[in-house]
């Protein structure tokens, strides 16, 4: 049996929860080719403590690209994780513009 409150189909209907949907709403507001943090995303939220509950939320992101979150990063600029690898995340984000240094974003004020 799926859990109501978590991120599953259940019965071709995708469930999720109040905090995951303020996540994907959260980053919606990020422009191309900006970024934004896993910290920045749980601040913007009110749940200051939650950044990894926001990478939580963003791996099960039903509606990529939609809402992107390939535009979420850790707040030292490492990638951190993407649904579908980071080399896929670095690469959508090198044609938003983004510059890298191997998996590190340089200059993230630039972008944030």
């Amino acid at each position: 049996m799926i859990n109501k409150k978590s991120s599953k189909l259940k019965r071709g209907f995708f469930v999720s929860t109040k905090f995951e949907k303020k996540v994907w709403q959260a980053c919606q507001r990020i422009p191309k080719g900006k970024v934004s943090t896993y910290k920045l995303i749980a601040r913007a939220i009110g749940k200051p403590k939650a950044y990894r509950a926001v990478g939580n939320a963003l791996n099960k992101n039903p509606y990529s690209p939609k809402v992107p979150c390939h535009r979420v990063v850790r707040s030292d600029g490492f990638i951190g994780g993407f649904a579908r690898g980071k080399k896929n995340k670095i690469k959508i984000l090198k044609k938003e513009g983004l510059l890298f240094n191997k998996s590190k974003i340089l200059l993230l004020n630039r972008y944030l």
